[in-house]
């Protein structure tokens, strides 16, 4: 079945011909210049997997493009899903004729002629109540950008820096929060920073000139700047031209955003601050420093270094934070921040003595659990009155294992009065569901608690031990 994925068949109507930098299209005949590759044969190798060309693409095309990473990155994009691009084409639709479409991408790419359509402009709501506008594209361009991506990432992901944690493979969120704690209990400060309107306002010729030093692939570097000008299609039918910036949403968005702040940060401080250990997470990013005068001066410092780069530090969220414990006791304006989801400041804590402490460390931040409270609202459970608790659960126990994976790694204690939320919502749905209950909540506690304790492994959160509280 995959080898007659692979065997696309040449379409007439497709060119093969063009300039390699958005020149003109030029006529050929595809039937001869397909000859060649008609006549090559697939051979079936022993081992299980994909099979490979017997020998070299044809060297009639401008740009040599395996079929293989073509259909692994249709794969790839299968499995994220996504919604629609501005051609309103879905993933099932794509899916739909295949084989000739993913000729087509791969034929257009091969002779230089893919031009990537308008990306579609979506608003979505940030915390802070403003706007974020996202770039979606299409199906087919998002193939596109994922043989590039794949590509391009085995070029530059060596050379990243080892404190950069966002987009990368084999590196996580959990992990920067573990080294931001492990790093406070170190250093008395923390300079905090985040990039205003960062993937908005990345500067094209700096970018392109970021990713000419990792290679010199023709349709690598041809393909990069396309996307970057690519224009965006707004919701009121608007096409808008672009002159900066990566639109958030696109595949290779991401690697590119991370090649862009290598060279504006990472590297950069390891050229001018080597002493000084930080942490990016994608435009936010910490600085750990011995005192007050060092961290000033970092941040005046780095604020001078992205204006170089066309980016500006965020007024209100960039700060200096003291590590404020038990070993630290000075007074300061800030002694706690917000990272990925997580507040850091001081917690009462125990040592392994059995001492109680007051330790500088994270937990859910109150952004976070206001956040995981409306999406418990959403599922609105008090209108599930002909379901049972087995649909309950099938629906909300991978979200509830998701919060407890991310949030719970780190003071468990301040998420379980999360998910005591919960439970307050299934004792409402408890009492209009069975009519025994009705005007009377203490009644449906003990019932869910009884419940809980017979059948722990219905609901994650329950497994846990984290049961329904009852009335004394």
């Amino acid at each position: 079945m995959l080898r007659e994925k692979l065997n696309w068949t040449t379409q007439k109507s497709e060119s093969t011909d063009a300039e390699h930098r958005g020149g003109m299209l030029c006529s050929s005949d595809e039937a001869a210049v397909m000859a060649v590759e008609r006549r090559k044969r697939v051979v079936q190798r022993k081992h299980v997997g994909q099979p490979q060309w017997e020998e070299p693409m044809s060297q009639a095309k401008p740009f040599e493009i395996n079929k293989h990473d073509v259909f692994n990155a249709w794969r790839q994009v299968k499995a994220n899903r996504g919604a629609h691009g501005s051609d309103e084409q879905t993933i099932t639709e794509y899916e739909g004729s295949l084989k000739d479409n993913l000729y087509k991408l791969w034929n257009r790419m091969s002779s230089g002629s893919y031009v990537p359509p308008a990306i579609r402009g979506v608003e979505i709501l940030k915390r802070d109540g403003k706007m974020r506008l996202l770039g979606i594209p299409t199906v087919s361009d998002r193939i596109a950008q994922t043989v590039v991506r794949n590509l391009f990432e085995k070029q530059v992901e060596p050379d990243f820096h080892p404190d950069s944690y966002a987009y990368r493979r084999g590196k996580s969120a959990l992990d920067a929060v573990r080294v931001t704690r492990r790093r406070c209990w170190q250093y008395n400060w923390v300079l905090e920073f985040d990039i205003k309107g960062a993937f908005d306002n990345i500067d094209h010729e700096l970018m392109l000139k970021a990713v000419r030093h990792h290679t010199n692939c023709r349709w690598t570097l041809l393909y990069i700047e396309r996307w970057l000008k690519a224009p965006m299609l707004m919701t009121n039918g608007q096409t808008v031209a672009r002159d900066k910036g990566t639109p958030q949403g696109g595949v290779i968005s991401p690697l590119l955003f991370n090649l862009y702040m290598y060279y504006t940060f990472d590297h950069w401080m390891k050229s001018y601050y080597p002493d000084v250990p930080f942490v990016r997470y994608a435009d936010d990013g910490l600085l750990h420093c011995r005192s007050e005068p060092e961290a000033i001066g970092l941040q005046q410092a780095i604020g001078e270094r992205f204006l170089n780069c066309h980016l500006e530090l965020h007024p209100t969220k960039t700060k200096i934070v003291y590590c404020r414990d038990a070993n630290r006791r000075g007074k300061y304006i800030n002694i706690q921040f917000e990272f990925l989801g997580f507040v850091f400041r001081g917690r009462l804590a125990k040592s392994r003595q059995g001492k109680y402490f007051n330790s500088f460390s994270p937990a859910v931040s109150r952004a976070s659990a206001k956040s995981i409270h409306k999406r418990m609202r959403e599922w609105k459970l008090t209108r599930w009155t002909n379901a049972e608790l087995s649909d309950i659960a099938s629906k909300v126990n991978s979200s509830l294992r998701g919060w407890w994976n991310y949030f719970g790694e780190f003071y468990p204690r301040a998420l379980k009065r999360v998910f005591a939320h919960f439970n307050t919502l299934l004792v409402r749905w408890v009492v209009r569901k069975y009519k025994r209950f009705k005007g009377s909540t203490s009644k449906a506690k003990k019932w869910l608690r009884g419940l809980s304790e017979r059948e722990p492994n219905w609901l994650f959160h329950w497994q846990l031990g984290l049961l329904p509280a009852v009335e004394q």
